[in-house]
């Protein structure tokens, strides 16, 4: 019997080694496709078939708008330029935060952490929603504004059943990303081609005098950013996955330069498309851009487009909830947010917890807010933290010369995306102040309590709050082990920020 038990034992211990092999040493299996292909896939989502109109109703005519579009791709390529060189540079993982880290210390590193919790994530995952009820329920009111009763509902639902599919397995979650990600790219082809069959019949009135009636003040092309830049969004996102691309010092840089460029022509064509059917006007009062378009250019099926924006905006929200769910769940893990945050589901292996979470704050947002003061609220906090994350790296070209750069871009490029980061700041509060802008800078803020608090002071009162969160997770653990491994439950399980919490749901 204590041979029998000796050998399991052995036996559980080399089956942990062996997953904490294969958890801590991800494999390099990703070519420069697949690194354009994440870009592409990552970028494109929601923001293409909702921002138009707001990019327009700032520029106010066709010309205008169509260099604010390609403006935004240049900038996103060349931030994300900068991110390679600090993801090669500074190899940890958490995006953003190990540069802030490096660079200022912990408490603008702690504030990003805040921030992307409570304002960037939660408020990118409404507005994707909101957009998605916008597209489901334009069919339905033709010819005026669906009510906004019956788009706040739309989005809420839509919000519980993508938090509902994330928290109940990860291979369904998977699933649905990939299915809708395929049906994202077909409505974005069948728009382009249609575009340029209308444009070679020679559809081009709506391009004349493209720049009349043109009035530019620095805080509506800083709006217009706002809104182009929402579509870019995640521009900085193979900087996560650089541990997994094969040769990353030559293939994230080219995977940078091929795949928003290429992305900057899809949204450039898309526009281009809107504009051959709907004048300037026409555009700016249609309630679904792409349903108008569908209406006049693919009748009788023009319900492929709702249809396929309703799929192609799930999927941008589904993708956003995977990630953001974890991000949440990693910062309970840390003693950054309460430790409940950091349970797993034993049953499900997902982080529940997390995921509840950042679906109730996005329903939140919701209930007050529309899809441009979201978008506002939204573009405000993250190029505030994109700005300084680059400026950074102009601080530890000085500070921290000591370390490694394998890619190294010219020092103008992150000092003239620092400054145009500083412009998108300042020029709509200078210019249109608005209250969501307050709100942001009270909700970051207001994150410093909570750091000096519970992370560097530690009182003891913060702690009881979320430390008797931790007893209950020695319990949990150990009854797992017991029930899965009787013999190897005889060793404790400690409390400490590398172990996993487990529900028993």
């Amino acid at each position: 019997m204590e041979e029998t038990s000796l050998r399991k034992r052995r036996e559980d211990e080399k089956s942990i080694q062996s997953i904490e092999h294969k958890t801590t040493n991800l494999q390099k299996e990703l070519g420069l496709f697949s690194g354009i292909c994440i870009i592409v896939g990552t970028i494109i989502g929601s923001g293409i078939f909702i921002s138009p109109k707001s990019v327009l109703s700032n520029m106010e005519a066709v010309g205008p708008c169509l260099i604010v579009w390609a403006a935004c791709g240049i900038l996103a390529t060349l931030g994300a330029l900068c991110f390679a060189e600090l993801g090669t540079m500074i190899t940890k993982s958490g995006g953003e935060y190990p540069y802030l880290m490096e660079a200022f210390g912990p408490i603008p590193a702690y504030l990003f952490s805040w921030t992307s919790l409570f304002v960037i994530k939660p408020s990118s995952f409404a507005i994707i929603c909101l957009s998605f009820s916008e597209y489901v329920s334009a069919p339905f009111y033709s010819g005026c504004n669906p009510p906004q009763v019956v788009i706040k509902l739309l989005a809420a639902a839509a919000i519980l059943l993508i938090t509902t599919v994330n928290a109940l397995s990860v291979r369904l979650g998977s699933y649905v990303q990939n299915v809708f990600t395929a049906t994202k790219m077909v409505i974005v082809v069948v728009i382009i081609i249609s575009g340029i069959v209308l444009l070679a019949q020679g559809n081009t009135r709506n391009f004349e005098n493209s720049f009349e009636g043109t009035k530019l003040s620095l805080g509506a092309i800083g709006l217009a950013f706002y809104n182009g830049l929402w579509a870019y969004d995640g521009w900085n996102q193979l900087n996560y996955i650089t541990e997994e691309l094969r040769n990353p010092f030559r293939n994230l840089p080219l995977a940078i330069i091929i795949g928003i460029p290429l992305v900057t022509g899809c949204y450039i064509l898309m526009n281009v498309s809107y504009f051959t059917v709907m004048t300037a006007t026409e555009l700016l009062q249609s309630q679904a851009v792409a349903v108008t378009f569908g209406d006049r250019v693919l009748y009788p099926a023009s319900w492929v487009v709702p249809l396929f924006v309703a799929f192609s905006t799930l999927g941008a929200a589904n993708g956003t909830c995977f990630t953001a769910g974890r991000l949440v769940y990693v910062a309970g893990r840390e003693g950054h947010m309460l430790k409940v945050l950091s349970y797993v589901s034993v049953k499900r292996l997902t982080p529940a917890p997390a995921i509840i979470f950042y679906g109730i704050i996005a329903i939140i947002y919701i209930i007050p807010g529309d899809i441009n003061s979201l978008v506002n609220y939204f573009s405000f906090a993250a190029w505030l933290f994109y700005g300084l994350t680059i400026f950074g790296l102009v601080v530890m070209r000085f500070t921290r010369k000591e370390l490694k750069r394998p890619i190294k871009v010219p020092i103008f490029i992150p000092i003239l995306v620092t400054l145009l980061s500083v412009f998108l700041v300042l020029a709509p509060i200078i210019s249109q102040p608005a209250w969501e802008y307050l709100y942001c800078v009270l909700f970051m803020l207001s994150g410093l309590i909570f750091y000096f608090l519970f992370v560097y002071y530690k009182f003891g009162w913060a702690q009881k709050i979320s430390s008797k969160y931790q007893l209950r997770d020695c319990f949990a653990v150990s009854k797992v082990r017991q029930a899965r491994h009787p013999v190897a439950s005889s060793v404790p399980i400690l409390p400490g920020p590398s172990h996993h919490r487990v529900l028993r749901s």
